[in-house]
């Protein structure tokens, strides 16, 4: 429950009466603050000052009553001047999700302008030699709650706003438009569409698309979107993908949660790695790595060793063996996914399966790990990583941190968008 404002009403003293003063309700069913007659309609107020994109509930305040699920919504600070604008849904577990702070009002043609910049930005530094990338990264781009990879002619759009959901009917011919594309694949999560209020049936229509080929640094991938995760593709990794080949030329390699196999396939196409071992519980995402190895044999089969098992099980036969990799890559799906409890819960598997790569690492092997929980911030997966190699009774050479391409920045005033964290580093005794 909201906290009620109260307007002050005026007072006359004398011989007249009180004046009746006519009290306009909000959509949440309290009282408009004084002054609000003059704001732009619809209207948010803010209870507390803040900049993240993402506001809860608690945040808030007042809400005009044509505010309506979808709309953009004009935001005041609980002084009641001008903060910005957003896109509004009051049944969200964040019901306001800001997209611009200050400036003039924000306007439906003010948000094509930021799909189009997104799309001209990533034009600039995109390498050529790749046609897989994110085009539209959320609130880091402006636009909260919609996520768009190009994968060749298609578009990968991922949504979790019900305000994104209304406006994709003019989006997507304005990003095909943009883009030279023809086709897309729209996904929705069945909890992001419950809280929502999304029907995931009503997504614009397109021309059938289950598989398309996409390449990266001369290495080409299938990507499957009715049994991929997310969007399809780690497009985020490129980067990491193509350093690691550079580091690898006759070691061994051990990667463990190799989804479809990209880490593992860079390295040896184009790295000359020796004994690879691929590792995912994802019986699809074998299936689909070893289709990947098989697309990129034009030289000879690519000798990995794909195996269907769980990375820790895996892992801990592998120290019982007393085998050991020159390289070891740690890059598992998001561990953390929420607060409290479900955050321990993550936590503690992020420790154990990082001390089960350092196990796995040969003295002054190359361990690099990796984080895409949001919720963990990179000075704490580092603390982590650390007092990891302390438990074990190593030590770590810490050689560099990164993340993501520039195709997947993050919002200085939204630290969550810094997901993908990634620590390169020996391990020495």
């Amino acid at each position: 429950m909201m906290e009620v404002v109260r307007a002050k009403l005026p007072v006359q003293r004398g011989k007249r009466a009180e004046r009746k003063t006519t009290v306009r309700k909000t959509a949440w069913g309290n009282q408009a603050p004084v002054g609000s007659e003059k704001w732009l309609h619809p209207w948010v107020q803010m209870k507390y000052f803040t900049y993240n994109p993402a506001v809860f509930p608690r945040m808030l305040g007042e809400v005009s009553a044509d505010a309506t699920p979808g709309c953009l919504v004009h935001v005041y600070d609980k002084n009641g001047e001008y903060f910005g604008g957003g896109f509004w849904n009051p049944d969200s577990r964040t019901p306001l999700r800001m997209l611009r702070h200050g400036g003039a009002p924000l306007t439906e043609q003010d948000l094509e302008e930021t799909l189009r910049s997104a799309v001209e930005w990533r034009k600039q530094f995109v390498p050529d030699e790749t046609n897989a990338y994110r085009l539209v990264h959320g609130d880091s781009d402006g636009l909260g709650g919609l996520v768009v990879d190009r994968y060749g002619d298609v578009l990968s759009v991922e949504v979790s706003t019900l305000a994104v959901w209304q406006r994709l009917g003019r989006w997507l011919p304005l990003l095909h438009e943009l883009c030279g594309t023809e086709r897309h694949v729209v996904g929705v999560g069945p909890t992001v569409a419950r809280m929502e209020g999304i029907d995931p049936t009503s997504a614009p229509p397109s021309r059938p698309v289950r598989r398309v080929r996409i390449m990266e640094h001369g290495v080409n991938f299938e990507v499957d979107f009715e049994l991929g995760h997310k969007t399809g593709f780690f497009c985020d990794q490129r980067e990491n993908r193509k350093k690691l080949a550079g580091l690898i030329q006759g070691k061994s390699l051990l990667d463990l949660c190799c989804y479809t196999g990209a880490f593992s396939i860079y390295a040896k196409l184009l790295g000359g790695a020796g004994e690879v071992t691929a590792v995912d519980l994802d019986e699809n995402a074998i299936a689909q790595a070893k289709r990947n190895a098989n697309i990129n044999s034009r030289r000879g089969p690519l000798r990995i060793n794909f195996v269907h098992a769980d990375a820790f099980t895996y892992a801990r036969q592998m120290i019982r063996n007393d085998k050991q990799f020159d390289v070891v890559l740690l890059d598992p799906p998001k561990l953390i996914l929420g607060r409290d409890e479900e955050r321990a819960e993550g936590l503690k598997k992020y420790r154990d399966i990082n001390s089960l790569g350092m196990q796995c690492v040969r003295p002054g092997g190359l361990l690099v790990t990796c984080s895409c929980s949001g919720l963990l911030k990179a000075a704490d997966f580092e603390e982590l990583v650390i007092h990891t190699a302390q438990r074990l009774g190593k030590r770590l050479q810490i050689l560099e941190a990164s993340g993501p391409g520039w195709d997947h920045p993050y919002l200085s005033t939204y630290p969550e968008g810094r997901y993908l964290k990634v620590i390169w580093a020996r391990v020495i005794l």
